[in-house]
């Protein structure tokens, strides 16, 4: 694949340029099989529907189609479980979990990964971040009924804005 540059201009970036060294959603590490895709998570509801809100451009238009956004603010409702399962950003940065290429967070960059984007210290530290999160599909499975979405939602959403398909455990 012809390495492509990106260009990011939003309220976060300007002139961030990153380049994509392999075909969207391929390529991608052997320990990181993430059971969403950014265009199933926008469309099932995560992050309250305020993340992003105003970087369209940099993704595929069709991740957009179906996404439950909002653009003046967080919207719980709009998430699948329909509870708050985020921490502000303000803490995300207090401990150290907000790189600066990639300022939103863990979602950001897969996005980004996803679209083809490598940093290899930056992925390893973040499919880190994405296997350790696991420990609450255990939790679930451990206190629920396999099927019952009404238990737990607020640790299932968690589990939405990580990649895991938590309807399924």
């Amino acid at each position: 694949m012809k390495a492509k540059i990106v260009t990011v201009n939003d309220r976060m970036q300007r002139n961030y340029r990153y380049q994509l060294t392999q075909p969207p959603g391929r390529g991608f590490d052997p320990v990181f099989f993430p059971e969403l895709t950014p265009a199933e998570m926008l469309r099932l509801g995560v992050f309250g529907g305020k993340y992003m809100t105003d970087c369209r451009d940099e993704f595929p238009a069709s991740w957009f189609t179906r996404a439950k956004l909002s653009p003046d603010g967080k919207d719980p409702a709009l998430n699948f479980f329909g509870v708050d399962a985020s921490q502000p950003l303000s803490v995300w940065r207090r401990k150290g979990w907000i790189h600066p290429d990639d300022p939103r967070g863990w979602f950001q960059w897969y996005c980004r990964y996803y679209m083809g984007r490598r940093m290899h210290d930056e992925d390893a530290r973040q499919i880190g971040r994405w296997k350790a999160i696991r420990r609450h599909v255990r939790q679930i499975e451990r206190n629920c009924e396999r099927g019952d979405i009404s238990c737990r939602r607020r640790q299932r959403q968690a589990l939405l804005h990580w990649a895991y398909d938590s309807r399924r455990i």
